[in-house]
C-alpha cells in the first residue's frame, strides 16, 4: 500500500482530494459503501480511509470475477475477499461480521459492479443483509456512504480524483421495512457524496 499511495497514485493522478474526512469514524465497526466508477476506486479508498488515516486497513468485499487473475492476486494483497452480492453466502457474510465485531472497517461496493452512467444508483442486497446480520448479532455497525469521482468518465494519466465521505447511517432494527429504509438512505447518501466529489473535479452530475 505504501508503494500504491506514494508512487502509483501520485504518478497517475494530478490531484487526489479527500472531502469531509471528519465524517470517517476513527474506531468501531464501519461499513464503507462507495460508488463504483473505476478499478482505481479500490486503490484510492485506502489512501483516504486506510492505515495512515485511522490506523485501520480497508477490508474489501468484492465480486468473485474481480478476484481472478493478476487483479485478484493484487486485491488479495489488499485484504479483499470474494462475495456474490446477489446471493451472498452465509460463510462470506459471517466472515465479514467477524471482521466488524473485531472493530474493523469493511468496504462493500453496493452497486455490485463498475457503473459509469449518471443514472440513479441501484444497490445489490448484499451490503444491507450484512449490516442487518451484524446488528442481529449485537454489532453496532455504522454505514458510511462514499462518493468517488474522476475528472473524466474513464480516468487517464493526470486526471483528477476526489473522494467524499457522507454522514453515517445507523441500523436500528431487523426486517424488510428497515432494509428498505437503509437502502433508500444509502442511495441518497451515496448520490449526495458523489455530487460533492464530482463538483470538486469539475464534472458535476446533471440531474435528469
Amino acid at each position: 500500500m505504501i508503494l500504491t499511495q506514494d508512487v502509483v497514485l501520485r504518478i497517475f493522478f494530478r490531484k487526489c482530494e479527500v472531502l469531509h474526512p471528519e465524517y470517517l469514524p476513527v474506531g468501531g465497526p464501519v461499513l464503507l459503501a462507495p460508488t463504483h466508477r473505476s478499478r482505481w476506486d479500490a486503490l484510492l479508498l485506502p489512501m483516504a480511509a486506510g492505515r495512515r488515516v485511522n490506523g485501520r486497513d480497508c477490508r474489501f468485499m468484492v465480486t468473485r470475477t474481480e478476484m481472478l487473475g493478476l487483479q485478484g492476486w493484487f486485491l488479495s494483497r489488499l485484504g479483499c475477499f470474494p462475495v456474490d452480492q446477489d446471493r451472498p453466502s452465509l460463510t462470506a457474510l459471517r466472515y465479514a461480521v467477524d471482521l466488524l465485531a473485531d472493530g474493523q472497517q469493511v468496504v462493500v461496493f453496493p452497486e455490485g459492479r463498475i457503473n459509469q452512467s449518471d443514472g440513479p444508483i441501484s444497490l445489490m442486497p448484499g451490503l444491507i443483509r450484512l449490516a442487518q446480520l451484524a446488528f442481529s448479532q449485537g454489532v453496532s455497525v455504522r454505514l458510511m456512504p462514499v462518493g468517488i469521482a474522476y475528472s473524466e468518465a474513464v480516468p487517464h494519466v493526470r486526471s483528477r480524483a476526489a473522494i467524499c465521505f457522507g454522514q453515517e447511517i445507523l441500523v436500528q432494527k431487523s426486517g424488510r421495512e428497515e432494509a428498505k429504509r437503509l437502502t433508500c438512505s444509502l442511495c441518497f447518501g451515496m448520490r449526495v457524496a458523489e455530487q460533492v466529489a464530482r463538483n470538486a473535479v469539475g464534472r458535476p452530475l446533471l440531474e435528469g
